[in-house]
Formats: structure tokens, C-alpha cells, sequence
């Protein structure tokens, strides 16, 4: 069976990148209303509007087909690049389903890009984008007070107390000797007064958890702490996130802090998502430093286990991102242990179809330079009630010593991110 193009458009143009020198214009204020796209951290990173091309793509090697099509495109190309950097000239946007093989993927080169790293912005314009395509406007920072009024909370595919016995099935598995670990996930519906401004929601997340990967690909948009896979030139980078603790005021964060820290059953998590990581990149490096212990990252709504992973791709190899992205997703992180096991758990408690959740999310630029996270901390705005409407995610690693409880409020401490940007 072969990768489903679902809606595609590959006829390439000229792509011309301009430095536009030190300006500060916050990059997520250019974004326009509608078909915004963004990878962006501590105010650096890549936004994007109008669509050059797109291509919408399923089934078994549906990754490799993308990363052809990709190829073909940028061969086709004419560049005028002066920048020279990660990300300038033609870049692509992706967001991958969580399994490729039976959901949708997409990607989307823009019209526009704007990108800044090291303090240095540029431009770049693909293509016959109209004047109007190409200016760089501000949008006024107004739009992230502008309220969308009351929201209304409806349970998704399963209602707290059947997610938790879906969690006590899934411990029971476990148990059982069918599997380690098993990341369980659930949704929750929202639907507000008035439509839901993606600026709004990207400027609130960026502002609150600077920290994070703030990111909008295709009406799916969050903002994740955890980084799958960075490529830069031969050098790969990654950080695992599994484990996770709750925060607290004043004593009660730091014991929670240290909780987090000799918690034998969140180490446990953490090493089967750093350890599946590893084993599917070390075919690809010559060089794969993983550290012996992880460190606690610190954020505002929760803190988490996190290990910094870094590599160096084998001068022999000519594996490009997307591919490499393909052979190391799902993790652990996102799956569970062994991989197919969880897969099958996942299908058959979850009790929805994930999308795009918990599936990569990034860039990739000509060169085979690119960013990619996990969708996690998101919501993809459904076009509902006129756009009013947006399906929240949050999940969790279940181990043997998993409390369905404990886990429902993990899960609650996760979506409070994304309804955080919602609420006035």
C-alpha cells in the first residue's frame, strides 16, 4: 500500500531570502488571523502565513514520501539566500500524525516567513505572494486581551471517571506482564461566546511558558516542552520529558519538587522514554551522549523529569530529518514500552482518535536543518460553532505503580496550560 495524497500542490518557485538586520517586533504579533504557522521560543524561532504549497499525506511510509516530495520541491527551486542560517530559504511546516500510517499529516511551505535567530531577522517570500502577502505588519499585542467570552467545558471521548478506569486496565496489563509502560491520553471539548483567535491563544502560551516550543501548524497549536529531534547540520539534539509532578505554593512546591526528584515509579517513566529514544538513534550516530541522571525542569503549571540527548549523525549516513524523525517516533515518551504492545493498549482504552496530538510538530528547511517537537500542552481549533470551538489534549505515563487519581490530575494540571490562554 502506498502514502495517500490527500490534497496536494508541488509546482516550486523562486524563494528569496532578505536579512532584515536587528528588529525586535515580537515574531508571533505578524501572524495574520487565519493559517498561521509557528515554531518559536524565547522569542526566536519562525512564523509563517499563506501557502505556497501543501501536501496532505497518509498510510505506510507516508514520512518518506513527504520527505521526497520535500526534495523534489527544493531541487525545483531557484534560492537567493544571503542569510545562510537554519531556516532562512525555503522552509516547510509540518505536523505529523501520531501514527502516519492510518492519519493525516501535513505540510505546508508559506508564502511567508518571517525567522530570527541570534538576534538577526529576516524575510523570506516564496514564490508570487502579492504585495499585500509580503508585508511584514504588526498586529497589535490588543488581540491577546480581546476576550472570546464565556467558554463551555464538555467531556471528549471518555469522561474522567471512565478514563480512569481505562488508566486501572491499562495498570492491570502491566501487571500482567503484557507491557512496561503505556502513555494514556484524553480529550476535552470547549466551546466559547465568540471565535477563537489562534494569535490570542499562541501570544498568551509564548508569554506564560517562554520556556516552551510555541508552535500552530494547520489549526493545531500549543506549546510543548519537549524537543523529539533538533538537526543542525550533522548534530542532533533532543529532550525527553516522562515525569511529572505538580507545583505548589511556597513548602509545599519545594517538597513536591523533591518528590519529583527520588521518585522511584517517575524514574522508572523517564527511563524507558529515554532509553527507547536512544536505541533508535544510535543506527544513525557515531556519537550519542545520554545522561546518567535527568534534571527537573521547571515550569510554571507543573515540573518534570527531563534528559538533554545529544548526538552526532554518521558522515556515512544520508538519513534526512524526516525520516530520522519517522524512525524515532512514537517514543515512550508518547507511546509506552514495548511499542507495539502500548500501541495496541492505546487503540483499545483510549477510546479516541488522537490526530495530530502527540505526533511531531516542527520545520524543516532545504538544507535538512530543522526543529521538531512533540504536539503536546495543544488543542486543534475544529472550525465548530463557527469557529468557537477547540478539542483540548493532555495524557500521562502509566506504570505499575500508576493511581488512576493521580493521574486524572496530572492530566488536569496539563490542560490547565492550554485553558489558561483560553480564560479572560
Amino acid at each position: 500500500m502506498t502514502p495517500a495524497a490527500a490534497r496536494t500542490a508541488t509546482s516550486a518557485a523562486a524563494v528569496t531570502t532578505t536579512p532584515l538586520g536587528a528588529r525586535r517586533t515580537p515574531l508571533l504579533t505578524l501572524l495574520p488571523r487565519d493559517g498561521a504557522l509557528a515554531w518559536v521560543r524565547r522569542g526566536e524561532g519562525l512564523v509563517g502565513w499563506g501557502e505556497a504549497a501543501r501536501l496532505e499525506v497518509s498510510g505506510p511510509g507516508a514520512l518518506a514520501a513527504a520527505a521526497d516530495w520535500w526534495a523534489q520541491r527544493c531541487a525545483g527551486t531557484e534560492v537567493h539566500d544571503p542569510v545562510g542560517v537554519p531556516g532562512s530559504g525555503p522552509v516547510l511546516f509540518a505536523s505529523v500524525a501520531f501514527d502516519p500510517a492510518v492519519g493525516t499529516s501535513v505540510f505546508v511551505v508559506p508564502e511567508v516567513v518571517v525567522g530570527r535567530r541570534d538576534g538577526c531577522t529576516w524575510v523570506t517570500v516564496t514564490g508570487d505572494a502579492d504585495d499585500e502577502d509580503r508585508a511584514v505588519v504588526e498586529t497589535s499585542p490588543q488581540h491577546a486581551a480581546t476576550s472570546i467570552g464565556r467558554l463551555a467545558y464538555a467531556d471528549g471521548a471518555l469522561d474522567p471517571m471512565a478514563w480512569c478506569r481505562a488508566v486501572a486496565a491499562a495498570v492491570a496489563r502491566i501487571d500482567a506482564g503484557e507491557l512496561d509502560k503505556v502513555v494514556l491520553a484524553r480529550d476535552l471539548l470547549v466551546t466559547a461566546d465568540r471565535p477563537l483567535d489562534p494569535r490570542r491563544l499562541l501570544l498568551r502560551l509564548a508569554e506564560r511558558f517562554p520556556d516552551t516550543w510555541t508552535f500552530a501548524v494547520d489549526g493545531l497549536l500549543g506549546a510543548t516542552p519537549e524537543l523529539l529531534l533538533r538537526r543542525t547540520g550533522r548534530e542532533i539534539d533532543s529532550r525527553v520529558l516522562a515525569g511529572t509532578a505538580p507545583r505548589g505554593a511556597g513548602a509545599e512546591d519545594d517538597r513536591l519538587a523533591a518528590g519529583l526528584q527520588t521518585s522511584v515509579k517517575d524514574h522508572a517513566e523517564h527511563a524507558y522514554a529515554v532509553d527507547s529514544l536512544a536505541d533508535a538513534l544510535r543506527p544513525f550516530v557515531d556519537e550519542l551522549v545520554v545522561p546518567e541522571q535527568p534534571t527537573v525542569l521547571t515550569l510554571p503549571n507543573v515540573r518534570h523529569l527531563a534528559s538533554d540527548v545529544r548526538g552526532r549523525q554518521r558522515d556515512d549516513d544520508a538519513t534526512g530529518l524526516l525520516e530520522l524523525v519517522g524512525a524515532v517516533h512514537p517514543t515512550a515518551a508518547v507511546c509506552g514500552s514495548p511499542t507495539t504492545a502500548a500501541a495496541r493498549v492505546i487503540a483499545e482504552l483510549e477510546g479516541m482518535d488522537r490526530g495530530r496530538y502527540a505526533g511531531p510538530v516542527g520545520w524543516l528547511d532545504a538544507r535538512g536543518d530543522g526543529e521538531f517537537g512533540l504536539a503536546l500542552r495543544c488543542a486543534e481549533l475544529t472550525g465548530a460553532d463557527g469557529g468557537r470551538q477547540a478539542r483540548l489534549f493532555a495524557g500521562c505515563g502509566i506504570v505499575a505503580d500508576s493511581d488512576p487519581i493521580a493521574e486524572l490530575a496530572e492530566t488536569q494540571a496539563k490542560l490547565a496550560a492550554f485553558q489558561a490562554a483560553l480564560e479572560d
